[in-house]
């Protein structure tokens, strides 16, 4: 495998900061405490009609974990960044910083993001946290040229393929099931014991590498959807795309040890079904 970086696919776990939303939603109550003033909100938020998930601008990422892969769709390896502290500034300097990095290695040739929704929600969440923490990304928010050569163009897949919105139509239909679903269809674990709506309880019991492994295990799976996508396209053939499982599999059972949802992510991951049969009795 080539040691390039063509792909840096990655997905982000993230808290709300209760101060923050103290400050800002109930500034005349200064006594009320971070965790009630979530709750207060979202159940302003269920009552009014709405879902209770609050805003991405009031968001911290607690993990984020990045699957490297290179220019032959291969599975190089995963980073998780700041492990095992999880600060937000960490990583988002480590973030920004490493995407900065691969762009004086590989000027001609970055390595292109890849999320599964990242366009409406990982990355705005990344940008926020540049914005808050004073992090210069130049590169990544220049505005010069035409804007759909600007990085942060939706139609710029040269630096974000977002597979949700390939697998949309840029968002002409509705991603029913989301990364479960899409991941599940092509033999992936998907979801597991652990779920997004946790993360926030998980993080306020210190419960962080076990949010950073379900953060891993996503990553991988995205991966995964990421290749039946280029398979889509005729950027792989089959073989590729086995090749790329086989990949997949090797860095999972390297994971395995660190972590009982690890080794059960490996262990599941194993066990994908045989392609189906073609002879499909409903086309008889």
């Amino acid at each position: 495998m080539s040691e390039r970086v063509a792909w840096l696919v990655f997905d982000i776990e993230t808290v709300v900061d209760g101060r923050l939303v103290q400050a800002v939603r109930f500034p005349d109550e200064p006594q009320l405490a971070p965790a009630e003033a979530i709750r207060r909100w979202q159940s302003q938020l269920l009552a009014s009609g709405k879902s209770d998930f609050i805003p991405h601008t009031f968001h911290l990422p607690v993990a984020v974990a990045i699957a490297r892969v290179a220019p032959d769709c291969q599975l190089l390896d995963i980073k998780n960044l700041d492990r095992p502290r999880f600060r937000p500034q960490v990583i988002a300097r480590q973030f920004w910083g490493g995407w900065r990095r691969y762009l004086e290695r590989q000027p001609q040739d970055p390595p292109c993001f890849v999320t599964f929704n990242g366009r409406f929600f990982d990355l705005p969440v990344m940008e926020h946290a540049a914005y808050r923490f004073g992090i210069g990304v130049p590169e990544w928010f220049r505005c010069e040229g035409p804007g759909y050569q600007q990085p942060r163009s939706r139609f710029n897949l040269a630096y974000h393929f977002d597979v949700q919105d390939f697998l949309t139509n840029a968002g002409a239909v509705h991603a029913s099931g989301g990364l479960d679903l899409f991941a599940r269809l092509v033999g992936g674990v998907g979801k597991m014991e652990t779920k997004g709506h946790m993360v926030q309880e998980l993080w306020e019991r210190g419960e962080r590498e076990r949010i950073d492994d379900y953060c891993t295990c996503d990553a991988i799976d995205t991966y995964l959807v990421f290749l039946r996508c280029q398979l889509l396209a005729g950027r792989i053939d089959a073989a590729a795309e086995a090749q790329g499982w086989a990949s997949a599999q090797r860095v999972a059972e390297q994971l395995a040890p660190r972590s009982v949802i690890m080794a059960e992510y490996a262990r599941r991951l194993r066990q994908r079904p045989p392609p189906a049969d073609d002879e499909d009795p409903f086309w008889s």
